[in-house]
């Protein structure tokens, strides 16, 4: 992979609306009724091994973007995919496992966007710790409506590696129409950050 984490330049609070609102002064999302009772969702910011409530938000210009990222895999319900396949529409990539609270806290603002956006943007979302039937639980009580892997041999995580920093989870990735790395955000995801980022990618 090309793309390097020095490529990579903070988005400037200053000079965006809503972009980063919340993120820069480390306020929490607002839940959604499906997890403001959620007690793993509750323990986020404490430090129990994941990225949590950082937020730190990176976007690469254009002309600095990598070779396209190019993976076969499975999803959840054993269909077969390819990053390829998805292309030319934006991807926004979400590594996630079960157990992780702000995981869980950004969940219904992943939902929420990949409703809006529709077949305009595709997301997937990239388990990397858990089996089968713990994954499938969390698709099911957050009502996830994209596609999911469970990343069992590491491979999403590997190509990856260029981008995000060792255990960055959550993290989401943002692909361009090409397939190349266009932004990222490390730790919990703001859905106007991501709307954002999206809307961005869009408008190349």
């Amino acid at each position: 992979m090309n793309a390097r984490p020095n490529r990579f330049n903070r988005t400037n609070p200053m000079n965006r609306r809503t972009l980063l609102t919340g993120l820069v002064a480390g306020t929490a999302v607002v839940l959604s009724a499906c997890s403001e009772n959620d007690e793993l969702a509750d323990q986020a910011g404490s430090d129990q091994g994941y990225v949590s409530g950082s937020g730190v938000v990176s976007q690469v210009a254009k002309d600095k973007r990598g070779e396209p990222l190019e993976l076969n895999f499975e999803t959840l319900d054993g269909k077969p995919m390819s990053l390829a396949e998805l292309r030319p529409t934006p991807v926004v990539i979400n590594l996630w496992y079960a157990a992780c609270p702000p995981c869980r806290k950004e969940a219904p603002a992943l939902k929420s966007l990949a409703e809006e956006f529709g077949d305009e943007v595709q997301f997937l979302g990239v388990n990397v710790r858990d089996q089968e039937a713990a994954a499938n639980a969390f698709v099911s009580n957050y009502q996830i409506p994209y596609a999911n892997m469970l990343d069992t041999n590491g491979d999403m995580v590997a190509l990856l590696s260029g981008v995000l920093p060792p255990q960055a989870t959550p993290s989401t990735v943002v692909l361009d129409a090409k397939g190349r790395v266009a932004a990222r955000v490390v730790g919990e995801v703001d859905e106007s950050t991501l709307k954002g980022l999206i809307e961005d990618v869009q408008a190349e």
